[in-house]
């Protein structure tokens, strides 16, 4: 029982950064009708250069967070306007998928320049240590990352609900034509959109970067899993993506520690399809749910 429970604990924390990645997958595709593949690679830039902030200058991953997440906003602005806003026409979204790729496979190969592909770690003085409750153990960098995303993911939810262009995000995501009606500028509403896609995967790296070990090919496996997350929540509901996230962690980690780790991914791919031929929308369909 001891060992189940801290494999629960361990699932958890894992599931908060999770659901911190999959988050801007998922607003994204419901503000664009875009499936970003290249978030994972965004993670994993944010990984690198939060290892080379704390390699060069000294500088925490956490506080490294407040100078990535504005960064990392301005450049999903920029690459939504320059390679997103274009597409145009019935098959838009299926070119969307095949540019973000390309961005994907780009962003990979500069970091395979500028850093090789040697498996890189954020090793701060913390990364290795741990508390003791009871006969249960904490990482620190777990925790520190868990609360850290609970407090963006918090941020993200009192945008969407309690600001204007959270109530303008809404609109697009449950009804494009009528937001467009009603006057909301969906061109405007879609580029911040994807910048806050980007941030939150800029702070999701940060903290990626202090978990596991990580080198430029290391967002197929991410994507792999987020599209996963986003699918089983509900595509365009981070809700949804907060609950699939937290599902994935705790069955990868029961699974791993109580079974075998080479069945822990599989079985979460089991437990997708066996909810999608019972609810194909996922867990929150996109026109039932938005939050």
């Amino acid at each position: 029982m001891q060992t189940f429970v801290q494999a629960v604990i361990l699932g958890v924390l894992t599931g908060g950064l999770y659901a911190l990645m999959a988050s801007g997958l998922t607003l994204v595709f419901g503000i664009m009708r875009v499936i970003n593949v290249a978030q994972g690679a965004f993670v994993i830039l944010a990984a690198y250069l939060s290892y080379s902030l704390f390699g060069h200058l000294g500088l925490d991953p956490f506080l490294s967070i407040l100078l990535l997440m504005p960064a990392m906003f301005v450049a999903g602005v920029l690459t939504q306007l320059v390679f997103v806003r274009s597409l145009r026409g019935e098959h838009a979204s299926e070119m969307s998928l095949l540019v973000t790729w390309a961005l994907a496979l780009g962003i990979e190969g500069l970091l395979s320049i500028g850093y090789k592909t040697t498996v890189r770690a954020t090793n701060t003085g913390y990364a290795n240590k741990s508390w003791t409750l009871g006969s249960y153990r904490f990482s620190e960098p777990r925790v520190y990352g868990f609360a850290a995303s609970v407090v963006i993911l918090l941020g993200l939810y009192s945008l969407l609900r309690f600001t204007r262009f959270g109530r303008s995000i809404r609109a697009v995501v449950q009804n494009p034509t009528s937001a467009r009606l009603l006057g909301v500028n969906e061109r405007l509403v879609s580029a911040l959109g994807f910048g806050i896609g980007a941030a939150t995967a800029a702070a999701a790296g940060a903290l990626y970067g202090i978990v596991y070990p990580f080198n430029p090919g290391s967002h197929y496996d991410l994507i792999s899993r987020l599209l996963s997350i986003i699918v089983l929540g509900g595509l365009g509901s981070v809700g949804g993506a907060v609950l699939a996230a937290m599902l994935l962690g705790v069955t990868e980690s029961v699974v791993a520690v109580e079974y075998s780790p080479t069945w822990a991914s599989m079985s979460f791919f089991a437990i997708l399809i066996l909810v999608l031929l019972v609810r194909p929308q996922g867990f929150f369909g996109l026109r039932e749910r938005v939050l």
